[in-house]
């Protein structure tokens, strides 16, 4: 009987643990995003030879519903990607034409950036399609932080094999993370920082996606405002929508 209870004991911590990881995870999710959030954000994506810069516009409201519109440059203007919970659609000016993104494509590359479509549309829920667990205290750039590890639930369909995440104690914020094919291959990490005030919450204001074999390459991500909060009524993101957003 007590081999049974000190059993029981330790599996019910493991629960309390992972449940715990993932609430410190939900809590710098929704500390990025709030209720809704209105953001301009410019976009470098730096190779050995050149450098190519874009400018978007990004609404969000939940976890469900995200929309972002191209505003610069010129030849990509216009452009749309519209996230409905596991929904995506991309509007295309040059060809007048809305197309329904399958799962195959999440992986791909977001406009020639090193940042893939789920990453920008979050078609994969990082709260939902994984499992949490802490694996050490760690310090970023001062900062005291927990090492989480995010494991995809086995009927998740997910881009990534497996996700680590260093989120700061104090004012749950992402400052990197570690994204790993299915093999336990290193392909991409993140390194957030410039932190400061964006609305009224300390945030990185700057976001580096590094992939791990292809030297000199990197997607710079700056946040020139952020708006939290503002009202948004589920039919703006919408198809119907998707060419008259500004």
């Amino acid at each position: 009987m007590k081999k049974i209870l000190v059993l029981l004991f330790f599996h019910l911590s493991i629960i309390a643990l992972a449940q715990e990881a993932k609430d410190i995870v939900k809590n710098a999710e929704e500390k990025s995003k709030g209720k809704t959030s209105i953001a301009n954000i410019t976009i470098q994506t730096i190779r050995p030879t050149w450098t190519r810069e874009m400018t978007v516009k990004a609404w969000t409201k939940g976890n469900d519903l995200s929309f972002i519109l191209v505003l610069a440059p010129a030849k990509e203007k216009g452009v749309v990607f519209l996230k409905r919970k596991k929904e995506v659609w991309n509007w295309i000016p040059s060809i007048e034409r809305t197309i329904k993104m399958p799962p195959s494509m999440m992986s791909q590359s977001w406009m020639g950036t090193d940042f893939t479509n789920d990453d920008l549309v979050k078609e994969a829920s990082i709260l939902e399609d994984y499992n949490h667990s802490f694996l050490e205290d760690v310090i970023v750039d001062g900062r005291s932080c927990y090492k989480i590890q995010l494991l995809p639930k086995p009927k998740s369909a997910v881009v990534w094999g497996k996700v680590i995440m260093d989120i700061d104690k104090k004012d749950f914020m992402m400052l990197y993370v570690e994204y790993y094919d299915e093999d336990g291959m290193l392909i991409n990490t993140m390194h957030c920082s410039d932190i400061k005030l964006l609305g009224d919450r300390l945030l990185p204001g700057k976001m580096e996606m590094i992939p791990a074999n292809k030297k000199g390459n990197k997607t710079v991500l700056i946040y020139n405002s952020l708006v939290f909060d503002t009202p948004l009524d589920d039919s703006f993101f919408t198809t119907q929508n998707i060419t008259k957003a500004k």
